[in-house]
């Protein structure tokens, strides 16, 4: 089964009052078998335009990763970091077919 991922792009504004948000993202992912693949780090945008920070956060299904979003945790954390951020977020299906051949 594919995994589920979040790739979300932010703009902060306002550090200290994202600090909380981010704080308690942590507990909310655990419960829900959450990882993160990429925070943040060294990013070199080539095509179209992009955001200072960058997450990817994997789930063990797309159904997951879906009912993480929606749960009541996280939706009350949504609205500790609206003030301080913009963000894009998408919720997409992991890939787990044939791959392209070496050599």
């Amino acid at each position: 089964m594919a995994k589920g991922y979040w790739i979300g792009r932010v703009d902060v504004n306002n550090d200290e009052g994202y600090k909380p948000y981010a704080v308690a993202n942590g507990p909310i992912f655990k419960k829900w078998g959450g990882r993160f693949v990429i925070r943040g780090g060294k990013f070199t945008t080539v095509e179209g335009a992009s955001r200072t920070r960058n997450v990817v956060i994997e789930f063990p299904d797309y159904q997951t990763a879906i009912a993480c979003y929606n749960s009541p945790e996280y939706q009350a954390n949504i609205k500790v970091r609206q003030p301080h951020s913009i963000a894009d977020l998408i919720i997409i299906e992991g890939y787990d077919g044939p791959q392209p051949a070496d050599g």
